[in-house]
């Protein structure tokens, strides 16, 4: 599948087969987030990968009780070590930990699989469950797994109503 394919196909699973995932799946998905670009190359992030079911049944309250974590064959939690601004004001560390997500989500879409990627949950919790020092931050939670429904068909404003060009343009 190429990268269009897989940007256009992407939904969010929130159903998962009770399948692990194929030989080599993970591996390929990790690789993508590692090679992300993130700013100045500081590739400040780290993955804490759960496939343990005692483990994701105890995440699935500090998921906001979004029970399908459970049944993913891995969730990912995606965390950023060090915090950093850029100069145009922006947070990198959260930025560069999103796109290394993003390309796990790619990943995962051109293989096959499913994911979803959340913000509702309580990284207190998460950090409680799964040892995470207070120093790193928990900027999301991927779980991944062979859907077993298809996601919600996506619903995208066209090009002309977010596209400026040259200067901002009333709409």
């Amino acid at each position: 599948m190429n990268i269009l394919d897989a940007i256009k196909n992407r939904k969010s699973i929130r159903k998962y087969k009770n399948e692990p995932l194929p030989d080599g799946a993970l591996d390929t998905i990790l690789e993508s987030a590692r090679l992300a670009n993130s700013a100045r190359n500081r590739q400040e992030w780290a993955f804490v990968v759960v496939s343990n079911d005692d483990v994701k049944q105890k995440l699935v309250p500090a998921c906001n009780n979004q029970a399908f974590v459970a049944e993913a064959s891995v969730v990912i939690v995606a965390c950023a070590t060090n915090e950093y601004t850029m100069r145009c004001g922006q947070p990198a560390h959260v930025i560069d930990t999103s796109i290394a997500i993003d390309h796990m989500q790619l990943a995962a879409e051109a293989i096959g699989l499913g994911s979803c990627w959340l913000g509702s949950f309580f990284p207190d919790q998460i950090s409680k469950i799964l040892d995470i020092p207070d120093d790193i931050s928990i900027i999301g939670v991927l779980p991944i797994g062979v859907p077993a429904k298809n996601g919600r068909d996506k619903n995208r404003k066209p090009l002309d109503e977010i596209v400026h060009y040259e200067k901002w343009s009333a709409k």
